[in-house]
């Protein structure tokens, strides 16, 4: 049976059988050791979930829109903005605001639809330049 340890540089190292029975009733006796406060265990969900790491989004929803429930089928519609030097902007806005348009939801206004839906419609240099935007700049 290979056994695996952790070296103090968090490197993976295979470990002799007698080396790591005598490791693993040390560890056992770590784990279980109530005395010792320092000891965080982390369990599977915390290794498959790290804390996030990035910034807050620059978009503010307003509270009312946690009732906002969109067709995933939306956003196959919306028009695409790359922010390329051939692509005009205000052609872009034109046609976002015209899908947002044929899209009603009774428990939003048409500009918090705007607001959820629009990150969706950039892609590459203009999703990058909204995403370096300061946190909390846009709101409703």
């Amino acid at each position: 049976m290979r056994v695996w340890s952790r070296t103090l540089s968090d490197r993976l190292c295979r470990v002799s059988s007698s080396f790591s029975k005598n490791m693993a009733e040390e560890d056992n006796q770590s784990l279980h050791n109530e005395n010792n406060e320092n000891n965080c265990v982390r369990t599977l969900k915390d290794h498959m979930n790290p804390t996030r790491t990035s910034a807050p989004s620059c978009i503010v929803s307003p509270p009312e829109t946690s009732h906002f429930n969109f067709k995933p089928d939306i956003i196959q519609l919306l028009p695409s903005f790359h922010c390329l030097d051939l692509e005009n902007s205000y052609l872009h806005l034109r046609e976002f605001e015209e899908v947002c348009n044929t899209y009603n939801d009774l428990n939003c206004s048409m500009n918090i639809i705007r607001l959820k839906l629009f990150p969706f419609s950039l892609k590459d240099k203009a999703k990058t330049c909204l995403q370096n935007l300061r946190s909390g700049s846009i709101r409703a």
